[in-house]
């Protein structure tokens, strides 16, 4: 199953405080679900100063309780960054890699 994950953060004056707080245990996690697959893409939704203000995901697991154990631990979630979030069940048809920088 796959699924797009579109986070959005807080917008009080320490939500960015929070993210960098959360950020080496969320990057963790994140190369962690890539080696195992979990990961398709991921990135963050930047505002106009280029400013990290959410997060897109999409994401792959067998099965919604995996999906969702995933949720229940994401520190960007347990930390309070993301304060918004909108899952939808997605399916990949075209994919290409990314180029090598």
């Amino acid at each position: 199953m796959q699924f797009c994950v579109i986070t959005y953060d807080g917008t009080d004056a320490e939500a960015p405080a929070r993210r960098n707080a959360a950020r080496p245990a969320h990057r963790a996690g994140a190369a962690a679900l890539e080696q195992e697959g979990h990961l398709i893409c991921g990135g963050g939704i930047l505002n106009e100063e280029g400013e990290s203000i959410g997060s897109i995901m999409m994401m792959n697991f067998d099965t919604q309780e995996e999906f969702d154990a995933y949720m229940e631990s994401e520190p960007f979630l347990t930390m309070g960054v993301w304060k918004k979030v909108q899952v939808l069940p997605f399916r990949i048809t075209v994919a290409q890699p990314l180029p090598k920088k």
